[in-house]
């Protein structure tokens, strides 16, 4: 291996959205840093589902099937 292209890996705090902190290591910063999340999985609907829920009532996709339903398919 090369000597000193790899970036410094150090440890790092990582402080979450809610106040909760952990300690781990990364190339982010310089030893000791702090790594303040403003968008976490405690928090994220993306994680935590959040309550979309894709339905559509003869929206955006009826139009898509009526307008192109029977583009070139032969059933």
């Amino acid at each position: 291996m090369k000597t000193d292209i790899h970036p410094d890996y150090h440890e790092i705090k990582v402080i979450m959205s809610d106040g909760s902190e952990f300690t781990t290591r990364s190339t982010y910063g310089a030893e000791g840093d702090s790594l303040r999340l403003d968008i976490d999985p405690l928090v994220h609907p993306a994680w935590t589902g959040g309550g979309v829920h894709l339905t559509d009532a003869g929206g955006r996709l009826g139009r898509f099937n009526k307008r192109f339903g029977d583009f070139g398919l032969k059933k």
